[in-house]
């Protein structure tokens, strides 16, 4: 069974409007000095933005100009915009741009930056304008102070404690900064600091001194300071006592249990649902959702020290979940809105809003993320993908300037505000977040992979370093926001709180998709085992915001791929909810017309291989995956074929001559323009209310889909077969006041 994500290429690559220019500022008195102003705006706690303002308070035009300054200890510049900029270990020297190398008498010019830091915020020092105190105090003082002397090491457990001797200086010393090697590690004031957090091995340390006027010393030392390796640590934890249940709902069962000791210290308990992880926290507590209801679960917990070692199982707890009521399932409304919409056919997050869409949603997934094909990474960048026949079509590809880039009119947004040139998040993602604005129950997931972007996930999740590896810079850069900086746009933190969870979209594990995807037989292990470090990894950013986040994944219905590379009781551990394909059962890549989404066999289907929702959905309940966690997916598009004879079925598993005409590829066409083709005449509509399916056919084009009376017939199954909800393939193919979704959410009530 073939399945496919349609990605266009990109249409525009980003670019920002001109930046802001020097503006006259007319009637102002001058000043006898030029002079720079800091100012800091937001600060997300591992970063703040900032910006210099300099203002030419003399009489003459500045020709060309350069501003400097000192980054605190454990600080970097994320990003830097209307200007140039170089870093030589802490100092950081920014040059004027090439189109605004003057700034005329009582005019000034304005540029940005964002800073990452760890620690505390500490103050940029020692801004120089043009080798004169930022503040315009004339810079009379010029004499650097004299290099710090006698400097010390002595080497402790991870650390190395230096002094040295007093620095001279004509007006008065400021301060030290404290090098290693080239890397700035401490400011101090006095003639001491405890370096800390050094792994085994030998270090080179030098002393600057520094004054009042930003004048630096030549470097005290260097000093060699030669720490020893802590010595190994191969005890495990005693195992933690035998939890006790202290509350169940009908989808969770929360646990306590008395702490496991160490020699060193116990850093995290992993809670087990069987055999697999269910949870990982750092207290002696923890709560298990997502389970169905009225079931029996039974759970151990294991203790880890902070070299890895783990603890013996502790004694295990059986509970039950309550009954949950008539568990008439259906809760779960989950849509795909993809990166690519807003080009070619033209549909944006606003419509979400004023299709009523949105309103009607739980849960939106932005399709997709790529994994780097070198480091195996998640990524953003600015790379058209290529044809989809083309095995390497995903590697490199993405559209940083549909996700962040683009800027958005103010009657194109949904808050009815214009993006500014100079604003680090635009885009869609900036769309989304006024859209959870305006919706705070919407929950958005960033999903990964997709059909071109498969490719990497097997060697991705291949080994325990890799998997680790993957999982965190999909963290940093979707949930923690780290963005990359392109064309201006982006930056540390920029869309932090964006992302509620991650939805993984591998096609196929161990099965192949896309041409030219890797698969190999380890893949199955090897999902549960990325599933289980996205859990643990999400569970720990959880533990710190106070915050759950979401793992869901998109998988497959074929019977064959489900064996080859699903490992349900593991997977379904870690997920919070599954979506099982509802579609693309049959399409224009074979020769015979058939259903593509129907609920259940069909009468007379005469394709070797049977495939329906009812078919799929059994093969996961009878693996061992709760019905509480299964969504079925929903398509808004149909798939068709053209040369089709009538026979005696108006066309139905008949032999056509190959794939129908549509607008974006030929064999698909989005639902909206399938209802305009049914009422335009010409067409009519023949449906299968037993097997739940329909189709349209005017004599040679036959084309099957499911419209507003089969998606009433296919959510009243969802809910009779008590699963968690419907998804939806995808949002652009509706018609603009949503008729589908309402549907669906009618369907669904």
């Amino acid at each position: 069974m073939r399945r496919r994500r349609i990605r266009l290429p990109l249409l525009a690559a980003g670019a920002l409007i001109a930046p802001f220019l020097a503006v006259a500022l007319p009637g102002a008195a001058h000043a006898a000095s030029a002079t720079a102003t800091f100012a800091k705006d937001q600060d997300w706690g591992s970063g703040y933005g900032g910006s210099y303002t300099i203002n030419n308070g003399t009489g003459s035009t500045i020709n060309g100009w350069t501003l400097e300054f000192d980054l605190p200890a454990n600080n970097s510049v994320a990003s830097l915009w209307n200007a140039t900029y170089t870093t030589a270990s802490s100092h950081v020297t920014v040059k004027n741009p090439s189109w605004q190398s003057t700034i005329a008498p009582g005019a000034s010019y304005n540029f940005g930056f964002n800073i990452a830091y760890s620690g505390a915020y500490a103050p940029l020092l020692n801004c120089k304008l043009n080798g004169k105190p930022c503040d315009g105090t004339g810079g009379g003082d010029t004499q650097a102070p004299t290099a710090p002397g006698g400097l010390t090491g002595t080497a402790g457990n991870g650390s190395a404690a230096l002094s040295w001797t007093a620095s001279t200086d004509n007006v008065g010393v400021a301060g030290y900064d404290v090098f290693n090697g080239s890397s700035k590690v401490a400011t101090v004031t006095g003639t001491s600091t405890t370096v800390t957090g050094l792994p085994a091995g030998t270090y080179s340390f030098t002393v600057v001194a520094f004054d009042a006027a930003g004048n630096r010393s030549a470097p005290g030392g260097p000093v060699s300071v030669t720490v020893q390796p802590p010595p190994p640590d191969s005890q495990p934890p005693t195992a933690p006592g035998t939890p006790t249940v202290t509350g169940t709902s009908s989808t969770s069962v929360s646990l306590g249990w008395t702490a496991a000791t160490d020699n060193v210290g116990v850093t995290a308990y992993d809670v087990y649902n069987g055999a697999g992880l269910a949870a990982t926290v750092s207290s002696t507590s923890a709560t298990v959702s997502g389970l169905a209801a009225d079931t029996a679960y039974t759970f151990t917990v294991k203790a880890r020290d902070a070299a890895g070692n783990v603890s013996p199982a502790s004694g295990a707890v059986t509970a039950r979940t309550q009954t949950g009521g008539t568990n008439p399932g259906g809760g779960l409304k989950i849509g795909y809105f993809t990166q690519w919409s807003i080009y070619a056919r033209g549909y944006s997050v606003k419509q979400l809003d004023t299709s009523g869409s949105a309103g009607r949603l739980t849960t939106l997934n932005y399709a997709f993320a790529n994994i780097d094909p070198t480091s195996k990474k998640c990524f953003i960048t600015n790379h058209a993908a290529g044809n989809d026949s083309d095995p390497n079509a995903g590697d490199g590809a993405g559209d940083a300037w549909a996700d962040f880039g683009k800027g958005w009119d103010g009657g194109s947004s949904v808050n009815g505000s214009t993006d500014t040139w100079d604003q680090p998040l635009a885009g869609n993602f900036n769309q989304l977040k006024q859209l959870k604005a305006k919706y705070p129950n919407l929950k958005v997931q960033i999903s990964i992979g997709g059909w071109s972007y498969s490719k990497w996930f097997s060697d991705a999740a291949a080994t325990d370093a890799s998997r680790k590896a993957m999982v965190s810079s999909c963290i940093d850069l979707y949930l923690k926001g780290n963005l990359p900086v392109i064309d201006g746009r982006g930056g540390a933190g920029t869309a932090a709180g964006l992302f509620d969870g991650i939805d993984l979209d591998w096609e196929w594990p161990n099965a192949d998709g896309h041409l030219g995807n890797i698969y190999k037989p380890a893949d199955k292990a090897n999902y549960t085992l990325l599933a289980q470090e996205f859990r643990r990894q999400l569970d720990a950013l959880g533990a710190a915001n106070g915050k759950h986040y979401t793992l869901s994944a998109f998988l497959p219905a074929d019977p064959a791929k489900i064996s080859a590379g699903i490992d349900i009781p593991g997977l379904f551990g870690q997920f919070d909810f599954a979506t099982i394909q509802g579609y693309d059962y049959h399409g224009a890549w074979e020769t015979t017309t058939n259903q593509q989404s129907a609920i259940s066999l069909p009468a007379g289907d005469p394709s070797p291989l049977k495939f329906s929702s009812e078919i799929a959905i059994n093969a996961y309940v009878n693996g061992g995956a709760p019905k509480s966690k299964l969504t079925l997916g929903i398509p808004f598009y149909g798939r068709g074929w053209t040369g089709v004879p009538a026979g005696s079925t108006h066309g139905l598993f008949q032999t056509g001559t190959g794939p129908a005409p549509g607008t974006y590829e030929n064999g698909y066409e989005d639902y909206h323009k399938l209802k305009d083709m049914a009422a335009s005449g010409g067409y009519t509509i023949y449906r299968d209310p037993v097997a739940g399916y329909s189709y349209i056919y005017n004599g040679s084009v036959f084309y099957t889909y499911d419209d507003p009376t089969e998606i009433a017939r296919k959510t009243a199954w969802i809910k009779a077969q008590g699963l968690a909800g419907a998804m939806v393939w995808s949002f652009d193919g509706d018609t603009s006041n949503g008729e589908l979704m309402a549907a669906v959410d009618n369907g669904l009530k």
